[in-house]
């Protein structure tokens, strides 16, 4: 059966956040590269990692996935804010008991009732606080949270949903003060974290210091963090080499690049891992000829996965479903199960034939070719498979051309959903269906760019989160992923794996090979020099 943890699970994670008995220095100033300009500070109105790497450390979270764990899950939980927690009998209820004397960076305390303030902001019961909402869809489930007391707040469920600690845990997580406006959020964000905001000079730099009162005692261990914005990857890299940085992000050193860096500057350390990150073909269904399922279909078997990850990655990445290939996927289908979906089994040339006859089934040809532009992001990440996809595409009776699109409005062209075909990357914060699945494909959430709405697959969704045995719930979810794969709105490529490098004198950091969003409150971390 699926554990949910208790008060007594809470307490034995609360011995796992210590940090290791290093002889830790104090001071210094981590310089971090940003590969992206953040659109703003404010975590819960965001997508990009850009925004949590740079305004994670501000903030704090109810719980957390321990820093010092590579993979972060129920198991790996551990609290933050809350110093404990309970579930009820029937799974619909869940109650945290709050760390006291905790302040906020403006000195005022933190109470139960920024947690009941911060739920209600994104479940829609307070309105126009958000500009944007891309979380109110994680919980739609929660139907009210209770401040019981000053230091106790109560989740109440529609259902049960085991992987509302997990949700929470996320780098997405982060509590907000009741008593701060959103917008001021956006520019100057206030937490209780291990760091205070200075500043964010746009296109430049974001600065963090560290907070003297951090409720925390004896940490963090730097003074600062300096996270300078670079949108050239050659230049980041030859900044690492140089020394200028001592701190990559996590899903930016593809496998050629790291080799390099081995033969430039052997000291540097790098470790290669998942990322949660797909590449993925977004595909508007609402446009024509889009909105015909065999002309969907025709896209996915044109695209040579294995071809495609050998040349980014030089075969490190994984063909996967929707969820994160296994084995650091815990929801993720083996090899054998993948090559059963529609579009993945056969060989290369097999799938390009169907593609072709599909085709020319609907009047396209060598002759009468489909010309179309494959949109993507203006980041190395995502223009590399895009390229690949434009040449593997004209293979089969399309005639497609590549649109760059700027890092600032990318994420407003998706959700406008300007685009035709659109090579893009998903990052989920959580391995968790309720993170990956809810976010990319159910009706309602700003997440879900291609605006793809089925009640057949909603109802598909609720099952599986309500179900609190394991092994059942990853059967519904591999028969998720199969309908998914039917339906080829949002085929997924692959899964990407990338490395983190850091200067050796770097201590207290540990990548997460799970998601890109998490291991950024940086309150472990401290420089051996």
């Amino acid at each position: 059966m699926f554990r949910l943890p208790s008060i007594a699970a809470a307490a034995v994670a609360l011995g796992l956040c210590t940090t290791p008995a290093w002889a830790q220095k104090h001071g210094g100033t981590l310089q971090v590269y940003i590969s992206a300009n953040p659109s703003s500070m404010s975590i819960l109105e965001e997508v990009s990692y850009t925004t949590v790497m740079a305004a994670g450390a501000v903030f704090s979270n109810l719980v957390q996935f321990d820093p010092m764990q590579s993979i972060g899950s129920l198991d790996t939980v551990i609290p933050e804010l809350a110093k404990s927690w309970a579930w009820d009998e029937t799974g619909t209820k869940l109650t945290f008991k709050l760390n006291e004397g905790v302040k906020w960076h403006d000195g005022k305390p933190f109470t139960a009732k920024d947690v009941k303030c911060t739920l209600d902001w994104i479940t829609g019961k307070v309105r126009g606080y958000f500009r944007k909402n891309p979380r109110r869809i994680w919980y739609t489930n929660v139907k009210e949270v209770t401040a019981d007391n000053d230091y106790q707040a109560t989740f109440h469920l529609g259902r049960p949903q085991p992987s509302l600690l997990a949700l929470l845990a996320s780098g997405f997580g982060v509590i907000y003060p009741c008593h701060v406006a959103a917008k001021d959020q956006r520019l100057h964000p206030i937490g209780t974290g291990p760091f205070k905001f200075v500043e964010f000079k746009s296109n430049e730099r974001v600065r963090v210091v560290k907070n003297p009162d951090y409720w925390k005692k004896g940490l963090p261990y730097l003074d600062a963090i300096d996270y300078t914005i670079i949108g050239n990857r050659s230049t980041r890299v030859l900044g690492l080499i140089a020394g200028k940085f001592d701190l990559t992000t996590t899903g930016d050193i593809t496998v050629p690049i790291m080799k390099d860096i081995a033969s430039q500057a052997p000291q540097i350390v790098c470790t290669l891992g998942p990322t949660n990150v797909s590449v993925n073909v977004l595909i508007n269904d609402k446009r024509p000829p889009f909105d015909n399922v065999k002309l969907r279909t025709a896209i996915s078997l044109a695209v040579d996965r294995l071809g495609m990850l050998s040349i980014t990655s030089h075969g490190a990445a994984k063909v996967s479903g929707v969820m994160m290939a296994p084995p650091e996927g815990v929801w993720g289908m083996p090899p054998e199960v993948i090559a059963k979906l529609p579009g993945y089994g056969g060989t290369v040339e097999e799938r390009r034939a169907q593609a072709r006859k599909i085709m020319e089934e609907l009047g396209y040809g060598p002759e009468n070719k489909l010309k179309v532009k494959v949109s993507t992001r203006d980041l190395a990440s995502y223009k590399d498979p895009a390229v690949i996809m434009v040449d593997q595409l004209n293979q089969v009776h399309f005639q497609a051309e590549l649109e760059i699109i700027e890092s600032t409005v990318w994420f407003g062209r998706a959700a406008r959903q300007d685009y035709a075909i659109a090579l893009n990357l998903t990052g989920s914060s959580v391995d968790d269906p309720d993170a990956t699945l809810v976010e990319s494909y159910a009706c309602g959430s700003e997440y879900n760019y291609s605006k793809y709405c089925n009640p057949k697959l909603d109802k598909m969704l609720a099952d599986q989160s309500s179900e609190r045995d394991f092994e059942k719930r990853k059967k519904m979810v591999w028969e998720i992923e199969r309908f998914l794969a039917e339906e080829n709105v949002r085929p997924v490529l692959y899964h990407g794996r990338t490395a983190q490098c850091r200067q050796p004198y770097v201590k207290g950091h540990v990548r997460s090979d799970n998601s890109i969003y998490s291991h950024w409150r940086h309150e472990q971390v401290w420089l051996d020099k």
